[in-house]
């Protein structure tokens, strides 16, 4: 059961949805100390990311991002903070804000 669901739609389209994907990758794993792994199909990618506290996935294909995630304990009591700074940066990677 995940604790932070996030969907955004776009009309971005596959490559520039990689292109932000891949420029997520790299910030969880230099700014949060990230361990992820990409599985890149025809149709989408799927990042595996965890760290001490927090494990989840993150889907982008061509029209969608998703974003699930258990948080532990510790992150649990910031969760709000946590989903609505993520829904800022997804917003402004694809545009919406």
């Amino acid at each position: 059961m995940h604790n932070l669901h996030i969907e955004r739609e776009h009309k971005l389209g596959l490559e520039q949805a990689r292109k932000i994907t891949a420029n997520w990758i790299d910030s969880a794993q230099k700014d949060y100390r990230m361990v992820c792994t990409l599985e890149r199909t025809e149709h989408e990618d799927i990042v595996t990311f965890k760290r001490s506290g927090i494990a989840g996935v993150v889907t982008s294909n061509a029209c969608k991002f998703e974003i699930k995630a258990e948080l532990g304990f510790l992150f649990k009591s910031f969760l709000p903070v946590i989903k609505q700074q993520i829904e800022k940066n997804l917003d402004k990677a694809i545009g919406n804000g």
